[in-house]
């Protein structure tokens, strides 16, 4: 018998395809326990009896089924699953947002999916707000406080409902959405196992309206960050070494003064709740560092502190727009240079920063503790 609460595992299956459709299996280790959530969705794919929290209800049913093979292959809801929407207040959503549940079948759709379902999955875990259904609708005829003051994300389709214009038809095909924390908004990027390609003016485009949907919805007057989202750190190597190649002002740091990657596992989890923890840099860098020795932004380059003939840089916060211009500012000169980082951070930097710096490792239990 399979029971259906609030909490439980199969609860936050079905609420997270109530969200993306269809979820990617080679993922699913961003849910939680890769060996029990695989388990669940075998047994799921399968009649089961079933029952609801706090009834004495029960009923036969399949919730799940399998479709795509290889790495394509993916878990999405059995007809059996669609009563359980309309319990979840989902059904209505599901339905527009998938065509009626039933799905294209071309690989362009299908990694379209798959890209927002790894960032759901993972701002789910990190404690974000990621149903549709249950964030306020944004609108652009005043400025309100529409955006929740806990952290929401709020996907690309609910992005081009704000102004319809033919633009935003094409607008958002890169973005995944936008992550709103307090006074912040991401854009929030996937390139799962690619470099990212970036163009220029189509970034440009969406940012503008991101900043105009930021105005109106959140009192939010400036928006120069972005999260990208990777299965590893090599991505990000890839990223930043074809980004290198174009001109300054089509380069991801020319459109996003702030990138912070996230890779697509237990560590981006954790780093993504870093991330939208309020005045975090603040609260890091005043336990690091005495006034006296840090830069606050006037350095001639981007760096946090200077001790002891030794320009610092954090990298606890994952920003590879500010390792950029860090690297510009110090790889022509004979300076002697740090960059604080996580263990899991170590391998990425060591290529590309090279013997530019040397690096020192911080817990990111350590870094966790400071932020609670």
């Amino acid at each position: 018998m399979i029971h259906f609460r609030p909490g439980s595992q199969m609860h936050q299956l079905l609420t997270l395809l109530s969200v993306v459709g269809e979820f990617p299996l080679r993922f699913i280790h961003l849910l939680g326990n890769e060996r029990v959530y695989k388990t669940l969705i075998s047994k799921l794919t399968s009649p089961q009896i079933l029952r609801e929290y706090g009834t004495e209800e029960e009923t036969r049913c399949r919730l799940l089924t399998l479709a795509g093979k290889g790495a394509g292959k993916a878990v999405r809801l059995y007809k059996g699953a669609l009563p359980l929407l309309r319990k979840l207040g989902a059904y209505e959503y599901y339905m527009e947002a998938f065509w009626g549940h039933r799905f294209p079948g071309d690989a362009a759709h299908r990694e379209r999916n798959f890209r927002v379902a790894e960032a759901v999955a993972l701002c789910m875990n990190a404690g974000v707000e990621t149903r549709p259904y249950h964030l306020p609708k944004l609108q652009n005829s005043a400025i309100m406080n529409v955006v929740p003051t806990t952290p929401s994300l709020y996907l690309s389709k609910e992005l081009k409902r704000v102004g319809k214009t033919e633009m935003n038809k094409t607008m958002y095909v890169r973005m995944i959405g936008a992550l709103f924390s307090g006074r912040e908004c991401f854009a929030v990027y996937n390139t799962r196992n690619a470099a990212m390609k970036w163009n220029g003016m189509g970034e440009f485009k969406a940012l503008h309206h991101l900043i105009e949907i930021g105005r109106m919805n959140a009192g939010i007057g400036e928006i120069d960050s972005a999260i990208l989202m990777g299965e590893s750190d090599e991505i990000a190597i890839k990223t930043l070494a074809a980004d290198r190649e174009n001109r300054r002002s089509e380069r991801f740091d020319g459109i996003y003064r702030h990138i912070y990657f996230v890779p697509l596992n237990e560590f981006g989890g954790r780093l993504l709740r870093v991330l939208i923890t309020p005045n975090r840099n603040e609260k890091l860098l005043g336990k690091l560092f005495p006034p006296n020795l840090r830069s606050y932004d006037r350095g001639a380059f981007e760096y946090d502190a200077y001790m002891n003939g030794t320009y610092i840089l954090s990298h606890l916060d994952g920003d590879i727009g500010r390792l950029i211009r860090f690297r510009e500012g110090i790889e022509n000169q004979h300076l002697q240079c740090e960059v604080l980082c996580y263990p899991e951070q170590v391998k990425f930097l060591k290529a590309y920063l090279e013997e530019l710096a040397s690096l020192k490792t911080i817990s990111l239990d350590a870094v966790e503790s400071v932020l609670k």
